[in-house]
């Protein structure tokens, strides 16, 4: 079978379906891949790069008569009428928001691949085409909200005065909400997030932002999204996110609910309370916003001097690539319907993953597929009674251990002769000191103390070695198992810090 990579017909979009090497990596599944002129000069892909990877260039009617179309958008009426009855063609489509779209391809009598309607289920994650654009689309809003705030994010101290970091606020903890805290913590602002889901509260904190709470319960539904808000649940959250935002220097709002429009998070009187130069970017436009007074594709600036940038295409600013994650999930998908890597696509309904991406087939609609059950929290169990707490463990007393030492001490001091309780002294003290310094050495130091050690074993090795000569068996045997035992901490040891050193070094070096 062959698929054609046609050129996007949308005005202004950047993205290819298939780089070079995603191309490449179809036509070792066996298919025959054609990619139209021109289609992949805005993501840095050029006809000749395709050419130099073994893929036909080819023009519009070659791409449009093949058995598989991938692209990036929905196709077009005069797209759809390009295409052979039988046909597949694999895009963004947005079933769920476009019953319109879903009765054309039907009628069309195509096969339709929704890549945005992948389910949220851990197998099909490779294929999660809307995780991919907002992970990317994350780290742009934070690039496109410091262009806008106009000032640095870390903050500073100099001669000239005391610079504060910028505090930044984080609407949302989904893919594209963490990619937004991970890039303004990288560039030293001061991160909080809040998200109705309280279970990704340990992935907010983990990547260094406080998240913020609300006295509420959330539920998650059954797709994997957070559930809509309750009045009462909106109620709670107002207060907060007017606090927030007024605090805030940059606001970044990501809340989406599948199928309906975008939830308005912020009021108009919020707004007008930020300080002048703050910068809102609502990643919700395209879905009417989070904030009312958001313009899609457009940067407003209000009366009091605040940026809402309602960019719809933030992924899409990032192309190159944005479209080599993109053709890598097409990539995943024809993996998993192409078993025999035969360069035949199977379209297997029984598979959970096929039949929830699978908008029409054969002239009929097979929109909406049925639900797909998501754990995204674990449940407590309703019945079972919660355990009993295990009794306490009772410490074991130290005061024999030291009493036996003592006891010890005090013997060999007594009877041994000189300078046999001298050394013997010396050997108590530096157990004593090497516990309580080496014992209570934080774990990131680790790798400092084993050079530490290595030196001190290498003492031993010498001291050991010294021993060697002496007439006595008994000392020799055990100078000898000290230089063996010295040897293997010291060689061991640094091997170990090799090893680890070499995490931290470049492939080149």
């Amino acid at each position: 079978m062959r698929i054609g990579v046609p050129r996007e017909s949308r005005a202004g979009e950047t993205l290819v379906a298939a780089t070079a090497q995603t191309a490449g990596r179809l036509a070792k599944l066996g298919y025959d891949v054609v990619v139209e002129s021109g289609a992949g000069v805005a993501a840095s892909q050029p006809d000749e790069v395709y050419a130099d990877a073994g893929i036909a260039v080819g023009s519009g009617e070659d791409v449009w008569a093949s058995d598989v179309v991938i692209k990036v958008n929905a196709p077009t009426d005069e797209e759809l009428a390009r295409l052979r009855r039988g046909a597949t063609v694999v895009s963004l489509m947005a079933p769920a928001r476009s019953p319109e779209l879903v009765e054309r391809l039907a009628a069309a009598g195509v096969t339709a691949l929704a890549m945005d309607a992948v389910p949220r289920i851990s197998r099909a994650q490779s294929m999660d085409v809307l995780s991919s654009m907002a992970n990317v689309a994350g780290y742009r809003a934070v690039v496109e909200a410091a262009h806008a705030f106009g000032r640095q994010f870390t903050g500073q101290v100099t001669a000239a005065g005391k610079i504060p970091p910028a505090r930044v606020f984080v609407v949302g903890a989904g893919v594209a909400g963490l990619a937004a805290i991970g890039a303004a913590g990288a560039m030293g602002a001061v991160v909080r997030a809040f998200d109705v889901r309280p279970e990704v509260a340990e992935q907010v904190e983990s990547m260094g932002a406080e998240f913020v709470t609300v006295d509420m319960a959330t539920e998650v539904s059954a797709d994997g999204y957070a559930k809509e808000m309750t009045a009462e649940q909106e109620q709670a959250t107002a207060a907060m996110y007017d606090e927030e935002a007024r605090a805030a220097d940059i606001v970044i709002t990501t809340a989406l609910i599948p199928g309906r429009p975008a939830p308005r998070l912020l009021t108009e009187e919020t707004v007008a309370g930020m300080r002048p130069g703050s910068v809102i970017v609502d990643m919700a436009a395209a879905n009417g916003g989070n904030v009312p007074l958001t313009v899609a594709d457009q940067e407003v600036v209000t009366e009091g001097g605040v940026h809402i940038l309602g960019y719809t295409d933030l992924a899409g600013q990032l192309p190159a690539q944005t479209s080599q994650l993109f053709g890598t999930n097409i990539v995943n998908l024809l993996t998993l319907m192409t078993p025999e890597k035969d360069g035949v696509l199977t379209l297997d309904l029984d598979d959970v993953v096929v039949r929830g991406i699978t908008v029409a087939h054969e002239g009929a609609s097979m929109w909406p597929p049925p639900p797909v059950q998501v754990s995204a929290a674990p449940k407590p169990a309703a019945t079972a009674a919660p355990p009993e707490p295990a009794p306490p463990k009772r410490k074991r007393p130290m005061w024999p251990v030291f009493a036996a030492v003592s006891v010890l001490l005090f013997v060999v001091a007594s009877t041994a002769p000189d300078p046999l309780p001298e050394h013997f002294f010396v050997l108590t003290l530096a157990i004593v000191i090497g516990y309580y310094v080496i014992g209570h050495v934080h774990h990131a130091l680790h790798t400092p103390l084993m050079s530490v050690t290595n030196a001190i074993s290498g003492i031993i090795v010498v001291g050991a070695m010294l021993q060697l000569g002496v007439d006595d068996t008994a000392v020799r045997a055990l100078a000898f198992v000290a230089v063996l035992l010295a040897s293997i901490n010291v060689f061991g040891g640094f091997a170990v810090t090799r090893r680890m050193l070499g995490m931290f070094r470049k492939a080149d070096q």
